[in-house]
């Protein structure tokens, strides 16, 4: 039975058919039936594929045929993905997806339909790629309280930041490498200023709390102002600079979330991840720190998330997986970022520098100061006490007026 189209005939819906076909009679076996891909949907041409025979255009085939059970949508973006994945779910067809861009922005929604029409809408493939993380969440892990999620969720900055710290390669040298490796996009703005890595925490955030986070209510900055000095002093204190996603629960039902890049003690695991890998630290009440490491991003690292869940869908017809959580418009519900403690990497310059010692040490109490070779005598590192970030800001504005403030970077 033909039972499966694919939505996107680009890298991911190149490689869901591929591992699809390969594995087809394992994955009969799984199911308990026969089980194949009937529709692959693109408006482009590709003469001479092995499948060509499977092309069509109008997704309203897929819709009007009664035999298609499950849909893989890997077009990406909101648009046509969202119109296609609603038409789908009303229509009674489960939907999988990679597609991390429409979960973060729609996710309540198109799960509210899934659950009405009884039938499915997962999405382990959209964040982590092919590394296991909304199953555990939702199922391992569903007897805990999380109590936080921090992760390198894009290989794109990790691959770059790991050149800088490694290779001592500038960050303009490191883009240019991925992006000849192509682990970079030409335009890598949603990899390098954090985008991409802040739709997979709303991700995550959203399942673990079970109310909507949206990308626009969380904070989020990039690594293209990270310098190989910010690198030499992180590296001189014990720290690998990382950047980061998180989402933690605080009082009164409301949540922090965040994406920036951090200071990562090298007594910490993420610290040591490094190249295009993915890692995701879960802490839950009752089971500790768990990490979840591996391939966050590729063809078929990302298929093999896809083709999971089609297998899940196709196990349980007309049943539905219980995934979801509730739509928010309080505003109030992310923390302002401003408002939550931490400790901060500062780095300034001024003529006389280590003169400012005692104003720094009497603006904040105890602090670190942190070398690396080389210094300038114009130039001064410190790491400051936890504090609220706002005071931390005023404190550093009242520095200002004597220094210039180079660098700030949070610790984890």
């Amino acid at each position: 039975m033909k039972n499966v189209a694919v939505i996107g005939y680009g890298v991911v819906g190149s490689g869901t058919v591929e591992l699809f076909e390969k594995n087809r009679e394992s994955i009969n076996q799984k199911v308990g039936r026969d089980c194949d891909i009937k529709y692959i949907v693109d408006l482009r041409d590709f003469p001479g594929d092995p499948f060509e025979d499977r092309m069509v255009k109008d997704f309203n085939v897929v819709l009007e045929d009664s035999e298609i059970e499950v849909v893989a949508e890997v077009i990406g973006g909101i648009e046509p993905a969202f119109t296609f994945t609603k038409k789908a779910l009303e229509s009674g067809k489960s939907v999988v997806t990679s597609n991390k861009a429409l979960v973060a922005a729609k996710g309540a929604e198109l799960l509210k339909i899934a659950h009405e029409h009884n039938v499915n809408y997962l999405f382990e493939a959209s964040v982590g790629g092919g590394i296991p993380i909304i199953r555990p969440i939702n199922k391992c892990l569903a007897g805990n309280t999380i109590e936080q999620i921090s992760g390198i969720l894009n290989g794109t900055t990790n691959f770059i930041l790991t050149k800088m710290i490694r290779e001592q390669m500038d960050f303009d040298a490191a883009l240019k490498m991925a992006q000849e490796l192509g682990y970079a996009e030409a335009d890598p703005t949603a990899d390098v200023e954090g985008e991409d890595a802040c739709r997979k925490i709303c991700i995550l955030g959203s399942l673990a709390y079970g109310k909507h986070i949206y990308p626009e209510d969380v904070h989020c900055s990039g690594i293209t102002r990270i310098t190989l000095d910010d690198v030499a002093y992180a590296e001189n204190a014990g720290y690998a600079i990382k950047l980061i996603g998180s989402v933690k629960a605080v009082e009164d039902g409301k949540v922090t979330a965040i994406v920036c890049p951090r200071l990562v003690s090298k007594s910490n695991l993420l610290a040591t991840v490094d190249g295009v890998y993915n890692a995701i630290s879960v802490t839950g009440d009752g089971v500790g720190d768990v990490l979840f490491y591996g391939q966050g991003a590729g063809k078929l690292p990302t298929a093999s998330a896809v083709v999971g869940d089609i297998i899940d869908c196709l196990k349980h017809p007309d049943r539905s997986i219980m995934i979801s959580w509730e739509d928010n418009t309080d505003k109030s519900y992310v923390v302002k970022y401003k408002t939550v403690e931490n400790a901060m990497y500062v780095r300034i310059q001024a003529d006389n520098a280590d003169q400012l010692k005692p104003a720094i040490s009497e603006m904040f109490g105890k602090l670190t100061y942190i070398e690396r070779a080389g210094r300038p005598d114009n130039e001064l590192a410190f790491i400051t006490p936890t504090m609220v970030e706002n005071v931390i800001d005023e404190k550093l504005a009242e520095l200002s007026h004597s220094a210039e403030i180079k660098s700030k970077i949070r610790l984890l």
